[in-house]
């Protein structure tokens, strides 16, 4: 059956786990990129680089073992399928993906790949008497990773232009428009859930014990 006559309802594509890393991750970014260049708030930019790492190491775990769309075999592509759909944005009908679409998923491979180097960057300066390369390393990383930030921001918006559907209510709800068959069976609302105590919980003991 061609999929042009099936019906379309909310599936479910995004997971509780994925959801959590996202909100979570942009949050932690956020507040220690503007923390920075504070010495009142050292610890709370600290604490939170080092959220950020972990946060990074679960998405590195789930990307292998969690579930479909969350996968990184499901979104990571070589630089043909990449040119393949730049070059469909270009002809004026871009390719409909369910999870990330192939330019969505470099972003999301450069994003975590500069939250790491500013996390790891971020603990050499913290660790004692850094040279300067490291901290010069560490605000390059930074910014760089702000820089992406904003061009993915763009991205979405565009993307959600294109497709005429609200990505960023997605990634809120997990629900996206598409074809029953599609969506995926469980939530992991309990996995969701205690990455997020996790992450509060040692939030709390940096700051307060």
């Amino acid at each position: 059956m061609n999929d042009s006559t099936l019906e379309t309802t909310a599936i479910r594509v995004w997971d509780w786990p994925v959801r959590v890393f996202h909100w979570s991750l942009a949050l932690c970014v956020f507040i220690a990129f503007f923390t920075g260049e504070s010495e009142q708030y050292s610890l709370l930019h600290q604490t939170l680089g080092y959220a950020a790492a972990g946060l990074i190491a679960f998405r590195l775990v789930w990307g292998v073992v969690g579930t479909r769309y969350a996968r990184f075999q499901a979104f990571v592509r070589g630089p043909k399928a990449v040119w393949t759909y730049v070059n469909s944005i270009r002809q004026g009908h871009a390719e409909h993906h369910v999870g990330h679409n192939p330019v969505g998923g470099v972003a999301v491979l450069l994003l975590m790949g500069l939250v790491a180097l500013t996390a790891l960057s971020g603990w050499m300066v913290a660790a004692g008497d850094a040279p300067g390369w490291q901290e010069e390393l560490h605000e390059l990383a930074a910014n760089t990773l702000m820089m992406v930030v904003a061009i993915h921001v763009l991205g979405v918006v565009l993307s959600s232009r294109l497709h005429r559907e609200n990505l960023v209510a997605a990634i809120l709800s997990g629900y996206k428009q598409g074809h029953a068959r599609d969506g995926i069976a469980r939530s992991w609302w309990v996995l969701g859930l205690l990455l997020l105590a996790a992450l509060m919980v040692f939030i709390w003991r940096q700051l307060l014990l």
